[in-house]
């Protein structure tokens, strides 16, 4: 109730950073511009077009801007295809590795390319999308440029994304008109990755299904591609696009979520007390497994705004959060000056895979939503109260 009182009573008044309630998002319209340039740069100089992956950042009020710079929207299921198709109007894609009954005619009636994870899918849904929306089929070129990091690559052994070659092949052989009425072909494979990493996996691309390639009208890179980070080689991305669209004349998209919105966005937050045991941690009003799951997940250390790592600064903290999970720690920190209860911290880089992930864990408030003109003007974009836990639950 507080929060909603207070948010009614300001949604018209413009704040700093330093002066709205935390915890909060905070998207930083100056830098997500910066971002919007170079990707705009890139469709621009080599005529391929750049789709926002919503599954990292669906924050639809800044769709009217970003659809000033990018194609339109990629969707992982009906719901992110409804709200690209509502809000960006734009063109809108999708893929999921399985569509169900019930919600294919819907979505081929707002998406303009529908791709299929598999034949099985392909058979069951074509005749009801073609006509509606251009077919693709995601494969996997089994090429995997990741590292250790199973949980985001596509290509791990026994992975359920894509259509090997081997079982390409094989449905083909089976069945020589399976490829009636598909347009194109689909892969990612990528995950904060430079452009070398394209590159080779291109080569795995016409390696493994160079046979169909020149068949097709389209060919979609996916996402993944860290383009708007500053030591990304855009011109090796250009050189991949132009050879691609040279050699075997299909149009090129990219779907990037990250680089949409890279360093574009704050966690603010509060701390609430200090615990000493052992090492001392900071209780904040924001939480790694409601706030930004990807910090357990993955796991990583978000940045954070004037901090450096333990050791490196005078004073030490561990970043905690008041659930009670024990394991909800944000990550150890080190600052020149001592932390205090009521101090505010500002966590960088948390446009991306936060406000599309959070949860009510504990009871725990959303952050609210809010966005920072290039002049450092904060509006508030929306607020939550306890009617938003309360309505997730039954």
């Amino acid at each position: 109730m507080i929060l909603r009182q207070f948010f009614s009573g300001r949604t018209t008044k413009s704040m700093r950073i330093e002066e709205i309630p935390t915890p909060a998002y905070v998207v930083d319209e100056g830098k997500l511009i910066q971002n919007l340039e170079i990707l705009k740069g890139v469709q621009e100089r080599t005529g391929c077009r750049i789709l926002l992956a919503q599954k990292a950042f669906s924050m639809f009020s800044e769709y009217p801007l970003i659809g000033k710079y990018l194609a339109g929207t990629t969707a992982s299921g009906l719901y992110e295809a409804r709200l690209g198709h509502e809000e960006m109007k734009k063109e809108n894609h999708i893929y999921s590795p399985a569509y169900h009954e019930s919600e294919i005619d819907e979505i081929a009636e707002i998406c303009d390319h529908v791709i299929f994870n598999s034949f099985s899918q392909l058979r069951r849904f074509r005749a009801r999308c073609r006509n509606r929306a251009s077919i693709g089929l995601r494969i996997n070129p089994e090429c995997s440029t990741q590292g250790e990091l199973a949980i985001y690559d596509p290509c791990a052994a026994g992975s359920r994304l894509g259509i090997t070659q081997s079982e390409f092949v094989r449905e083909l052989r089976e069945d020589p008109g399976l490829l009636e009425g598909v347009d194109g072909l689909h892969f990612h494979t990528l995950c904060e990755q430079n452009s070398d990493a394209l590159e080779t996996t291109l080569e795995a691309v016409e390696q493994r299904f160079g046979f169909c390639l020149k068949r097709i009208k389209w060919l979609n890179l996916g996402g993944g591609h860290h383009i708007t980070r500053e030591d990304y080689d855009i011109p090796r991305l250009e050189r991949c696009i132009r050879r691609m669209q040279d050699t075997y004349g299909a149009e090129i998209y990219l779907e990037p979520g990250e680089a949409v919105a890279l360093n574009a966005g704050y966690l603010v937050t509060e701390v609430m007390d200090t615990v000493r045991n052992g090492l001392t941690t900071l209780i904040l009003d924001a939480s790694a497994a409601c706030h930004m799951p990807d910090v357990l997940e993955m796991p990583y250390r978000p940045p954070l705004r004037g901090s450096g790592r333990p050791g490196e600064k005078k004073h030490d903290y561990r970043l905690s959060s008041c659930t009670c999970l024990a394991g909800d720690i944000i990550g150890d920190y080190s600052f020149d000056r001592e932390i205090r209860s009521g101090d505010r911290l500002y966590f960088e880089d948390m446009a991306i895979y936060s406000m599309v992930k959070n949860n009510t864990f504990n009871g725990m408030a959303l952050p609210s939503i809010w966005a920072m003109s290039p002049g450092g003007k904060c509006r508030l974009v929306k607020g939550f109260d306890y009617e938003d836990f309360r309505g997730r639950l039954s």
